[in-house]
């Protein structure tokens, strides 16, 4: 597979063209998002489960990164040796990459759901794409589509209802600053990416990224002060009555909760275009809603899911927004 044509969540590659996808090649990239959305959204309770009794935020982040690293390496080598060389001028590009657009956003998004719902905050992130046509049109001061008005316009709408701000906002502050500081860092991540796979290929840099995320957590809590031994500990799933160990849980974030649906959107790319699985991945928060409801008994109220479904259109919008010059893939934010 020539990874030439590939381009990493985030990124923004080459001119967008219009060019017909053969049925049998369009339903199994469908399905390639779909099942990458299904993968994140198991991902969000499960997390949440193992950050209520095994691991602190920093610590579960550090893990994921320095495993996901080593998968996302594996694959790399195993494809093409090569592309994991590194030169000395992408060294600062990959270091803030990472610490902005993957170690920071993965931390953000542990923090909120700990505090909120984990579709809520993923609504809240999932609005990056309002933040880049934003940035696009009054700093890059590129021509965008009018429909961005609209899109921001409902989803500010839209997150009014979610957070009930008629109720005097009727959720943790710290989570909704968290969620926010999480969509401002994924849009950094989708506009980094935009030049990282311009030099290089998206597995290495997904290696890289993961890699230099992981020992920045590192510095920050040392490996001897992760308690490892809460692995063989069993958590609680909620609702559901089931009790596994912990290094179950922890092995779904790190192999199918983030390797797994990578991989899946990278080959979904390559048979639908950005544009369409960025649309088509608008689907992980409320599959993620519908997993946490049995799993961790989150539940929205009337209010709260008209809220989200405002947002989601006004996400689908201004995916749409930027003009077909670039491809925003905005399919696999890191958290």
């Amino acid at each position: 597979m020539d990874s030439s044509d590939e381009s990493p969540a985030g990124a923004v590659t080459g001119p967008e063209i219009d060019v017909p996808v053969p049925t049998g090649r369009a339903v199994l990239g469908v399905g390639y998002v779909l099942a990458a959305a299904g993968l994140f959204a198991v991902n969000g309770s499960l997390s949440k489960a193992v950050l209520s009794g095994a691991f602190s935020s920093l610590q579960l982040v550090e893990i994921r990164c320095l495993v996901a690293s080593a998968v996302f390496a594996a694959v790399a080598f195993a494809r093409r040796p090569g592309s994991l060389r590194m030169g000395r001028r992408e060294i600062a590009f990959v270091t803030v990459y990472a610490i902005v657009g993957v170690a920071l956003v993965q931390w953000l998004y542990f923090v909120s759901i700990s505090r909120m719902p984990v579709s809520i905050t993923l609504l809240i992130e999932f609005t990056a794409p309002v933040l880049i046509a934003l940035w696009v049109r009054f700093v890059r001061r590129q021509s965008v589509h009018r429909r961005i008005w609209v899109a921001l316009g409902l989803t500010v709408a839209g997150l009014a209802l979610v957070a009930e701000v008629w109720r005097g906002l009727s959720l943790d502050a710290v989570g909704l600053l968290a969620a926010g500081a999480a969509a401002v860092s994924l849009a950094t991540y989708y506009l980094l990416g935009e030049h990282g796979v311009g030099r290089r290929d998206p597995w290495s840099l997904a290696a890289w990224s993961f890699g230099v995320a992981g020992l920045f957590w590192i510095l920050v809590t040392p490996p001897w002060r992760i308690p490892w031994r809460h692995l063989d500990a069993s958590l609680p799933l909620g609702q559901t009555g089931l009790t596994p160990p912990t290094w179950l849980l922890v092995g779904y974030v790190v192999l199918l909760g983030t390797a797994a649906p990578f991989g899946l959107t990278l080959l979904a790319l390559r048979r639908i275009g950005a544009g369409h699985a960025g649309l088509i991945a608008t689907a992980e928060p409320p599959l993620a809603g519908l997993v946490a409801w049995p799993v961790l008994g989150e539940v929205l109220d009337t209010a709260q899911i008209l809220g989200a479904v405002v947002v989601l259109a006004g996400i689908v919008l201004a995916e749409t927004a930027r003009r077909p010059v670039r491809i925003a893939t905005a399919a696999v934010p890191p958290g």
